[in-house]
């Protein structure tokens, strides 16, 4: 007698290259290995390989989302090819042009009155590429209307906006209003990349950020954020988000404290460390709140000295890292930072040796949303121009996957599955064609 399924993948191969064939029923993985007679639809795999889904684990969902809606200025090096893209745009009235992925070599970092040469007659929102600015044209001040300013509006000598917002991302969007970017478009690409499982990263998410995120993308959703997060249906509660510059830090006992309410809360707590500097200030503030607990995080790691990694393991800390920006950005590190420091970019062969738990998110959109990207830079650390950047921190494919993908295939597990191909050649990208989440396929070739 035929066993039911609601779907069965043949001629599958596991990690390792094997024959596998595998079942789903009612969501799970109901069967695995080699399956006889079964009733009910089948895929054929054609020999691609099946395994668990992407996990991003970090990335920011709405910002992602707006970016594939905006005027994407990456890789533009001459104010020339800036200007004339942006003037490119339609003109629509009341309609803001936004620009993202704005390098600050080209003409450094603007203020209004650059942006007004640029684009004078229209309302402009302009990112750089770190995400930590906004900075807006006349125009665009005026649209904020005649309020008192938050310290997050730089102002000039004349006691006037100069275009600049820092660290502004919720008082902007709650001034200037504006329909929300589809993230449901956002959700389809993750799908076709193989991605079943996101965190969203944002140090401001409360209540409202959660209702506008929860159910937003077929993809299993984290949300980390401020204290206030209460735990939902719809998604899982991350770990305290604790958002750290380096140029303007906190008093360190204010972040204990907010460790230590954390604690009291029953959640972890996740840092931005970019910078070494970020780092150390992190390591002391856990230190005075009583050190790390289970589920603590350093997210990016972007500089990581090799006598901190033991500590880092000690402490049972999770290193969520970009493997990405070593090609995205690797260039410009190159250009920027003296060969000494290199080698502490963005770890991950050290780390893992060293015994630290490591895991892998884009970023997004400040990084490739495209976890084939990270996954091929984690194997060959190569720069977008073929330059190495830490050589001895590569590592193997299948510990480059491991940084995204959670256990291994098993009878009961959820069915969140990929079927792709990776080819062995070292430049190389995978494919999906065809991804599960929850037994239901949300994107097929």
């Amino acid at each position: 007698m035929s066993a039911a399924f609601d779907l069965v993948i043949r001629n599958a191969r596991d990690a390792e290259g094997r024959p596998l064939a595998v079942a789903v029923r009612g969501g799970r993985i109901a069967a695995l290995g080699t399956i006889e007679a079964a009733a009910g639809p089948e895929f054929d795999a054609r020999g691609r390989t099946v395994g668990p889904g992407f996990h991003d684990h970090h990335m920011h969902l709405l910002a992602t989302a707006a970016r594939l809606e905006s005027v994407d200025l990456s890789g533009l090096l001459h104010a020339d090819a800036i200007i004339a893209k942006l003037r490119a745009q339609p003109r629509q009235k009341g309609k803001w042009v936004r620009a993202v992925g704005y390098d600050e070599r080209s003409a450094g970092l603007p203020d209004r009155r650059l942006l007004d040469a640029w684009l004078p007659d229209r309302p402009l929102r302009l990112q750089d590429r770190t995400g930590r600015y906004w900075i807006l044209n006349s125009p665009g001040l005026e649209e904020l209307g005649d309020v008192p300013f938050p310290a997050c509006v730089e102002l000039g000598p004349d006691g006037q906006p100069n275009g600049r917002i820092r660290r502004g991302d919720a008082w902007l969007r709650e001034r200037i209003g504006g329909a929300l970017p589809s993230l449901a478009r956002l959700g389809e690409r993750l799908a076709q990349t193989g991605i079943t499982a996101v965190t969203d990263a944002g140090a401001s998410n409360g209540a409202e950020d959660a209702l506008l995120l929860a159910g937003s993308v077929p993809q299993r959703l984290t949300i980390m954020g401020r204290e206030a997060l209460a735990p939902g249906d719809a998604y899982t509660l991350g770990p305290v988000k604790l958002l750290l510059d380096e140029d303007d830090l906190p008093p360190i006992a204010a972040v204990a404290s907010r460790i230590t309410a954390a604690r009291q809360l029953g959640r972890a707590v996740a840092a931005h460390c970019v910078t070494l500097g970020e780092l150390l200030f992190y390591l002391e503030a856990l230190a005075i709140a009583g050190g790390a607990r289970a589920g603590d995080r350093i997210e990016h790691g972007g500089m990581i000295a090799e006598s901190l990694i033991p500590d880092i393991a000690a402490a049972g800390l999770i290193v969520v890292t970009q493997p990405n920006f070593i090609h995205d950005r690797g260039d410009r590190y190159r250009e920027q930072l003296p060969a000494y420091e290199l080698d502490d970019l963005y770890r991950l062969g050290s780390l893992l040796r060293g015994g630290a738990e490591v895991r892998g998110g884009s970023d997004a959109p400040y990084g490739d949303l495209d976890p084939w990207v990270a996954l091929r830079a984690a194997t060959n650390r190569l720069t977008r121009g073929g330059h190495p950047i830490g050589p001895s921190e590569a590592i193997g494919r299948q510990a480059a996957l491991a940084l995204y993908q959670g256990a291994p295939l098993a009878v009961g597990s959820a069915a969140d599955l990929i079927l792709y191909d990776w080819p062995e050649a070292p430049d190389a990208l995978g494919t999906v064609d065809l991804t599960l989440i929850g037994g239901r396929i949300v994107w097929q070739a």
